[in-house]
């Protein structure tokens, strides 16, 4: 797959031979806007899908994994309804997963976070404040971001996290800069559940399970109640092709916390 680098070199490298000809040739300016624009469309589409790992190296999937096991992994949380609920039905089936928490939520619901961690899930970095201007915003913004809620879990748990869920899954230089900074470890997915968009439980229910095998990584929130519609569906299927979820930490073998 293309990375921002490899295209940027062979933009660059069509630049010089677009100019060099045009020495020799009456070549049409359309040749360099074209180039620019494929350039542009490139770059924009790596920069909002993840799996590309355009800008940076994301952990979407491990298919290598022997154990018939996928991650459950949750966005945009806590949130003082709809989490506890999650927690319920995991707790249930007793399956693990990880939470992809904003800052500010955990400032707000900071005993529905601490039952996260008490119930045995794993959590991890999402922002300070989700904010919709996020892929526009500079290093140094990025970065208080990532530090910001790592300093609020720090304070009211003790832990470091590593783990980091681009918000809106965008990537850019400035947020490769940022988690080089933090040292954070970016995780992405390998199923998108799209259960915050229109789409039905059952639509999404299907979109979720359809070829879902060992090592994928399930995107799902946990601020809705259609989505905890899903999830219970969603365990039962587990459950029923013996499967199980486990921790992003698991399923990667890696460190959560420093």
């Amino acid at each position: 797959m293309l990375n921002f680098k490899t295209v940027n070199i062979i933009t660059v490298i069509a630049l010089l031979a677009f100019f060099i000809t045009s020495y020799f040739y009456n070549l049409s300016l359309w040749f360099f806007i074209i180039i620019l624009i494929l350039w542009f469309l490139i770059t924009v589409a790596g920069s909002f899908f993840i799996k590309w790992n355009y800008h940076f190296k994301s952990l979407h999937s491990n298919k290598t994994i022997k154990e018939n096991v996928v991650a459950i992994t949750f966005d945009d949380g806590p949130h003082p309804e709809f989490t506890p609920k999650v927690l319920a039905l995991l707790k249930t089936y007793n399956f693990k997963a990880t939470f992809f928490c904003i800052g500010k939520n955990i400032e707000a619901n900071p005993n529905v976070f601490k039952s996260i961690i008490d119930q045995g899930h794993t959590v991890g970095n999402h922002t300070y404040s989700h904010t919709n201007s996020f892929g526009f915003l500079k290093t140094n913004e990025v970065i208080e971001e990532l530090q910001n809620t790592n300093t609020v879990v720090k304070k009211s748990m003790g832990l470091t996290m590593k783990l980091y869920r681009p918000a809106f899954g965008v990537t850019n230089p400035r947020i490769k800069k940022a988690i080089k900074v933090t040292q954070l470890q970016s995780i992405g997915w390998s199923k998108r559940s799209l259960d915050t968009t229109f789409r039905t439980p059952e639509n999404i229910f299907n979109r979720t399970t359809k070829n879902l095998s060992k090592g994928d990584v399930i995107l799902l929130h946990d601020t809705s109640l259609k989505s905890i519609v899903v999830l219970e569906r969603l365990l039962l299927f587990l459950q029923q092709h013996n499967m199980e979820s486990v921790t992003i930490d698991s399923l990667f073998n890696i460190e959560p916390y420093a």
